[in-house]
């Protein structure tokens, strides 16, 4: 071969290469910048039904089918709810009897894989929790945002943010309890959500753009009565209540947040995310860049990307050491920062933005407590 074919050949095969490299940052960055509401993250272990009886389910033995408390559990065509382990069922050792609560729609055929997943109602307010709400339109910057007011007395409000993987359902979780107390909930759905409209990019951006979907709830909120109001997000919805709470024009309405799982690193979730997809460990940082470059989010949240500021308001952060995708070492860090105003309660056994589902009760406590000063 010709010495200008041969350098030929090799650029060509370099390029290739290059192209190649490209292709596979983008599509493992793609685990987190397109996660799709509704289904189990990446994180999550798939199960196998065994077997089912009254009010009992068999479930393949693993970490996830044994933690405790309450969970959706969800597959192609079907979703149940399920509590506990029943430790004195009997059973094959491969597996695991929880009780099974309901089954939604479809039926947990034997042989079904399934995920547990954090949503355990599906529905609306009225149909899961049997709640007069409101369906309504909160207008953003790229449209009509669909989400759910369940009124009541106070003037204090809670607007509820759900994160990666999740619906507007998920937050039902807590709005019986808040509905309990008196207080009003905007559950708000936003920005590539079933309804709302999709993201310029078609991209999450890990609540760096979503947040100003949050501002037109807040927005919402105060025109319709609410005094006060206390900002209640799971995972990147946390992100979205911190970066209101820095940024908004009506921040000073804000009175508390409370954060479940908050992404703080979004570089680690990425990484998570990315190798939950068995993405090779040489590849994860080409995620990284990936998504920095789709998104312009950037390490220290500049280049144009909103950052958090001080905090100034109570806060009460659920978050524990068995969350594989949002760091529990930048929760600890962020909690020192101000233990005057900000509460960590620590769960464990839980996975990213289950806290409530591992200790219903615990959690809701904690919450009650949190909350009564600030009505």
């Amino acid at each position: 071969m010709r010495p200008a074919t041969a350098t030929a050949a090799a650029v060509t095969a370099l390029i290739g290469a290059g192209a190649a490299v490209v292709a596979a940052g983008r599509h493992a960055s793609d685990a987190a910048l397109k996660v799709s509401p509704g289904r189990p993250l990446p994180s999550e272990t798939a199960l196998t039904v065994h077997a089912t009886a009254t009010h009992q389910v068999a479930l393949t033995r693993a970490l996830a089918s044994q933690r405790p408390g309450v969970y959706g559990l969800t597959g192609r065509g079907c979703h149940a709810v399920v509590g506990p382990v029943v430790e004195d069922a009997p059973h094959p050792a491969d597996t695991v009897v929880r009780r099974l609560d309901r089954i939604t729609h479809g039926t947990l055929d034997v042989g079904t894989k399934v995920w547990l997943t954090p949503q355990v109602h599906l529905g609306n307010p009225r149909t899961a929790l049997g709640l007069d709400h409101a369906d309504v339109d909160i207008p953003g910057e790229l449209g009509g945002l669909p989400a759910w007011f369940v009124p009541a007395e106070r003037d204090t409000w809670v607007i509820t943010v759900h994160g990666l993987g999740a619906t507007r359902e998920h937050p039902m979780v807590v709005m019986e309890f808040l509905h309990g107390l008196r207080i009003p909930v905007l559950d708000l759905a936003y920005r590539g959500d079933l309804g709302a409209p999709r993201s310029p990019d078609g991209l999450a951006h890990l609540g760096e753009t979503e947040w100003r979907d949050l501002d037109a709830a807040l927005r919402y909120a105060v025109r319709y009565g609410a005094r006060n109001i206390v900002v209640h997000g799971w995972s990147t919805g946390a992100t979205m209540a911190l970066l209101a709470l820095t940024h908004s024009a009506l921040r000073d309405r804000i009175s508390g947040l409370i954060l479940d799982s908050p992404v703080l690193d979004w570089e680690s979730t990425v990484r998570a995310l990315a190798a939950a997809r068995r993405t090779p460990g040489p590849l994860l940082p080409l995620a990284v860049r990936a998504a920095q470059g789709r998104t312009g989010l950037s390490g220290d949240r500049t280049a144009g990307a909103a950052r958090p500021g001080p905090i100034d308001v109570p806060v009460l952060v659920f978050h524990g050491p068995d969350d594989t995708v949002a760091p529990w070492e930048a929760t600890r860090a962020f909690a020192a920062q101000r233990p005057d105003l900000i509460t960590l309660h620590t769960v464990r056994d839980a996975p990213h933005g289950a806290m409530w589902n591992a200790d219903p009760r615990g959690y809701e406590e904690t919450m009650r407590r949190f909350l009564t000063p600030l009505l």
